[in-house]
């Protein structure tokens, strides 16, 4: 079956390029023997909407043409669906290799192999092996989250999403009506960046406290994708990467590597407890929350309210 759909491909591609005029859905099924083989003229369409999404997913430009009496017409005109000849040097063409093996354990990893295949077509000497070239380095980048493919595709396509969120100081999770902007990884965690429509402002989700499916809405957005979208640095700023002050804790003997590995100092005080400094910035607190019991904030107060607070919320549901 994987060869006849081949060869029908090919014979439609040729079709559509080999004509100089729009071809209508008629003329391509006399033209085409397995259109002609159709059982009815509903499979045949069927057969036919998926053939040609399935060209053009392959990259060919195909223009849909009304004529004067209403009849909708098809064609691929050559010069549309000629690319200029490609010239990369080996660097360029290790970038491109490596690129495209981040994605391998991705939805992308198809589109990545398809384009690496139209750059040969277009010219890539074939000389040059883009996956080859650097095989020591094996990048890759974690894609574990389920709502991870549903808001790729709503960020790309520009359609509001809604999905149930965790916050880290809330016991049970909350609905989000979210217009998605970009999607960023960043130490190991995914992060959506999107307009809030029921806080009217700027927001940033972790992937992994979405709960549920994510669902698509209709509808377009209410405001302007921003020009720049700024995930990590709100995501650093939340997290006290760019903090200019210190906060001071104790932390539970062999808990808490992440708070570890941030601290700037590290002493034992005895009874299984040691007291860290660590960078304090905004977020600091519902990051603190997640340790739970193993953290006791020593300083500064408000630091100290702050977690109290959220630590009640949580209790309270």
């Amino acid at each position: 079956m994987a060869i006849a759909k081949a060869e029908r491909l090919m014979n439609l591609a040729l079709c559509l390029l080999g004509t100089r005029r729009p071809l209508s859905k008629r003329e391509l099924r006399e033209s085409i023997e397995a259109y002609l083989e159709a059982g009815s003229d509903d499979s045949f369409n069927r057969m036919f909407e998926r053939d040609k999404d399935d060209l053009r997913e392959l990259g060919l430009v195909i223009e849909t043409v009304e004529n004067l009496d209403g009849e909708v017409g098809y064609l691929a005109r050559r010069d549309s669906n000629r690319l200029p000849p490609i010239t990369l040097d080996a660097e360029e063409a290790a970038a491109l290799g490596l690129a495209a093996k981040v994605w391998q354990q991705a939805r992308l990893a198809g589109a990545a192999s398809g384009a690496l295949q139209k750059l040969r077509a277009a010219g890539l000497p074939e000389d040059v092996d883009p996956y080859g070239a650097h095989g020591a380095l094996e990048p890759r980048i974690p894609v574990h989250e389920a709502a991870f493919e549903p808001l790729m595709l709503a960020c790309r396509d520009h359609r509001p999403v809604v999905f149930d969120y965790r916050k880290a100081s809330a016991a049970q999770p909350g609905q989000r009506h979210v217009e998605p902007w970009a999607l960023e990884c960043w130490r190991g965690h995914w992060y959506l960046a999107g307009w809030d429509r029921d806080r009217g402002a700027e927001r940033v989700f972790r992937l992994s406290r979405i709960t549920g499916k994510v669902r698509s809405r209709s509808g377009r957005f209410t405001v302007p994708v921003p020009d720049v979208v700024t995930v990590r640095e709100t995501v650093a700023s939340w997290a006290g990467e760019t903090a200019d002050r210190s906060a001071r804790i104790r932390l539970r003997s062999g808990a808490g590597y992440p708070l570890r590995a941030k601290a700037t100092v590290v002493r034992e005080v005895g009874d299984g407890w040691d007291e860290l400094e660590i960078p304090y910035g905004h977020g600091l607190d519902a990051w603190l929350v997640e340790f739970g019991p193993d953290v006791v904030v020593l300083e500064p107060a408000e630091l100290r309210a702050d977690v109290v607070d959220r630590l009640r919320a949580v209790a309270k549901g």
